[in-house]
């Protein structure tokens, strides 16, 4: 009966640590692709010569964030 109730509460407490973990890893994975390498994309589409494809990019990405914001 121990044993049941030991391997049921560890379920519990791992399985809050590893939803923890998902959100922490979810947040970290955000924050690289929106601060990093999306601008870095951009510039190099610039610098590829590519401004026609960079700029649409960039004002669908302002509009979604400026609508996203005032939500």
């Amino acid at each position: 009966m121990l044993t049941f109730i030991f391997g049921i509460l560890m379920l519990v407490v791992f399985g809050r640590i590893l939803m923890f973990a998902i959100g922490a890893t979810w947040s970290i994975a955000r924050v690289l692709f929106s601060v990093i390498l999306l601008p870095l994309f951009l510039v190099l589409l610039v610098f590829r010569g590519l401004i026609a494809i960079a700029f649409p990019i960039l004002i669908i990405i302002g509009l979604v964030t400026v609508f996203k914001w005032a939500d």
